[in-house]
């Protein structure tokens, strides 16, 4: 019976193959951007047409949505620029760069929602969900398919794309039942009105899942049908790569390599990398299977595309963009909060003045009316009750400012203790996740080891310790944010110990960097380090000494962005950071060290090179400096004996120089 399923399947295949995908929308757009010359429409042409073509032609549907950013911005025309800036986002997704994609996206959310444009919001919000589910998180995934939903509610087409793109999160979840109750939700709609092909090939994933193969291959044929007609590539690759694993499955080896072939023949020139990773690792269990030495080279393959897709920088980053959004988010409600604040400061402000000029008006009456000196006595009593009315109103205004000031630390603690619990979050949603696959995984091994399946208990107890490992690691992570947050928030102990200037001098130089990129993303920079390895550990304070070198960082980093607005596009700036052992005094001791931060911007004049560590002194505009950076390094350093020196050449940088002693 299956073979004769697999015969059916494949004379269905070699009867389409021939047939030819025409992409008439495609084409039609392509014939209106000839023939449309106001710039705003073919803005939105562009965009379209990007679109079009994210899951067919990756490297097309790039270029097409630089150009019509390009042509926005010379527009000055936002919605134009929201268009182009979602369609590179779903670009970099179908190419496997999630974090770009994410990075691109969450700054934007607050400007697509302002726009009331469904088709424009729906699109950004496919972004994100794509590239979260991609990415394993789920959870995230889901709540922006829910948004969505709730968006689309009155179109009949976003609605039906919304409903199955929430089948196929609960499906990767692995919760079946409630994939097949939305899976059968989105299938009552009428065809033909988008995404067909993929909403299809979700409902064959779910049987293959239920293991009813003669009703996946029905949806797999469907699928790939209108996946032709639609010129969706991408998800046609994937569908080649389910067909492929499920002849495996049930023995048909031949026809299991004829389709993972074909998925390759699709994903890899349009470097769709995901679906690569997906058919790599299937045609290695496919020659695994004939004993061929095709498995590893295979699986090198796929263990090179996941490193691309799935990199502990590129989670770190998608991580960071999330960390970003929540505290801006955060800011903002505190912000409200201290507005709130400050008006009851001054509704209780008013409540004070206006009893202070009761008092005066009391006391000068009191004056007025000792003319008589009959009426002295009253008068004398009368200003003893206003005094001790107006004690009590201070009294009571002092208390009111100390509730305000205790309420004021208290919200302080609940935001910090909110920053910590966010920061720590998504380790743990890692370490839960991989926890409940493992539940879920030594049930399955219990029901192999049963039947005697050794080979499937020994895959299963792999996946287990790898998914341990995992567990391990995002625990640690998350420990490690936590001491890392100590440590950066804890004041100075003023207790020197043992510490690895290397180390530091190379975190502080990517703090600053990452910290002004930032604020300006337009800010860029070289960045070179020479450090002396034979420095060891030198006896500082940790976290004064970090400050020195990131506030000398900083400078440079300043100094090398105000010279390239003055230069001309060839000026390349610099920032090196070096680090060089120096013989003990003759007092003995271990090795010193010098910590050299070098730049080279238009350096410091010979005319204020005397003022520049003295307090409050600073060649910043006004309100960009304080003039305190270089005064209190200074002091740090005088206070760790060592010196802080600058040598510089005006309009070629400057160089500042740390010598600490080996104390």
């Amino acid at each position: 019976m299956k073979r004769f399923i697999a015969i059916l399947f494949f004379f269905f295949e070699i009867t389409m193959a021939g047939a030819q995908s025409l992409d008439l929308k495609a084409d039609s757009l392509r014939n209106l951007l000839t023939t449309t010359k106001q710039d705003t429409t073919r803005v939105l042409l562009l965009s379209q047409l990007s679109n079009q073509l994210q899951r067919s032609d990756p490297d097309s549907a790039f270029l097409l949505a630089e150009q019509g950013l390009k042509l926005a911005k010379q527009l000055n025309y936002p919605r134009g620029e929201l268009y182009a800036k979602v369609n590179l986002g779903g670009c970099f997704w179908s190419i496997g760069d999630y974090s770009t994609a994410i990075q691109l996206m969450l700054p934007e959310i607050k400007h697509v929602l302002s726009t009331n444009d469904l088709e424009l919001q729906v699109n950004l919000q496919a972004v994100l969900i794509n590239s979260y589910r991609d990415q394993g998180d789920y959870t995230e995934a889901l709540k922006y398919a829910l948004e969505g939903l709730n968006s689309g509610l009155d179109n009949c087409k976003y609605c039906k794309i919304g409903i199955a793109v929430i089948s196929e999160l609960y499906l990767e979840r692995n919760q079946l039942d409630s994939a097949q109750f939305f899976l059968h939700k989105a299938l009552l709609y009428p065809p033909n009105i988008g995404f067909d092909g993929w909403i299809y090939s979700t409902a064959g994933r779910i049987y293959n899942k239920l293991k009813n193969y003669d009703t996946a291959f029905h949806f797999y044929r469907k699928s790939i049908q209108k996946l032709r007609e639609e010129n969706n590539l991408k998800d046609l690759a994937g569908v080649y790569n389910n067909v492929a694993d499920i002849f495996l499955t049930i023995g048909l080896k031949d026809s299991s390599l004829l389709y993972a072939g074909r998925s390759l023949v699709v994903s890899q020139p349009r470097k769709f990398a995901r679906e690569i990773l997906e058919t790599n690792l299937l045609l290695s269990r496919i020659y695994e299977t004939f004993n061929s030495d095709s498995t590893l080279y295979y699986y090198k393959k796929a263990m090179t595309a996941k490193d691309s897709l799935f990199s502990q920088e590129k989670q770190r980053q998608i991580l960071g963009y999330k960390f970003k959004q929540d505290l801006q988010q955060q800011e903002a409600e505190s912000e409200q909060s201290q507005y709130r604040k400050q008006i009851k400061i001054y509704f209780l402000s008013g409540i004070a003045l206006v009893f202070i000029v009761i008092a005066f008006l009391l006391l000068r009456n009191n004056k007025n009316k000792q003319r008589s000196f009959a009426r002295l006595r009253m008068q004398k009593q009368q200003t003893e009750i206003q005094k001790l009315k107006a004690e009590q109103a201070l009294e009571e205004l002092k208390s009111t400012q100390a509730q305000l000031i205790q309420a004021e630390k208290m919200a302080s603690l609940g935001e910090l203790t909110a920053g910590i619990a966010h920061e720590i979050q998504n380790p743990l949603n890692f370490v839960n996740n991989f926890s409940e696959v493992n539940s879920e995984l030594i049930d399955e091994m219990g029901h192999e080891i049963d039947k005697g399946n050794l080979d499937d208990v020994k895959a299963i107890a792999k996946d287990i310790k790898e998914n341990q490992e995992k567990i391990n690691h995002h625990g640690k992570r998350a420990d490690a944010i936590v001491k890392g947050m100590l440590q950066h928030s804890r004041s100075s102990s003023g207790v020197k110990e043992p510490t690895d200037i290397n180390a530091l001098a190379d975190e502080y130089l990517r703090l600053a960097y990452h910290g002004l990129r930032a604020k300006d993303k337009s800010f860029n920079a070289t960045m070179k380090t020479d450090f002396d390895e034979k420095i060891g550990n030198i006896n500082v304070i940790p976290q004064d000494i970090g400050r020195v070198i990131l506030n000398l960082i900083t400078n440079a980093f300043y100094a090398v962005a105000e010279k390239k607005k003055l230069q001309p596009e060839n000026y390349e700036p610099i920032v090196m950071v070096s680090t060089k052992a120096i013989k003990p005094s003759p007092n003995g001791g271990g090795l010193g060290v010098l910590i050299s931060v070098r730049d080279n911007g238009n350096g410091i004049s010979q005319k204020v090179l005397d003022k520049i560590f003295q307090p409050f002194f600073t060649t910043k505009p006004t309100g960009q400096g304080t003039g305190l950076g270089l005064s209190l390094s200074y002091d740090i350093v005088k206070a760790h004996a060592g010196e802080l020196k600058v040598e510089t050449k005006e309009g070629e940088g400057a160089e500042f120089i740390i010598q600490l002693p080996a104390i």
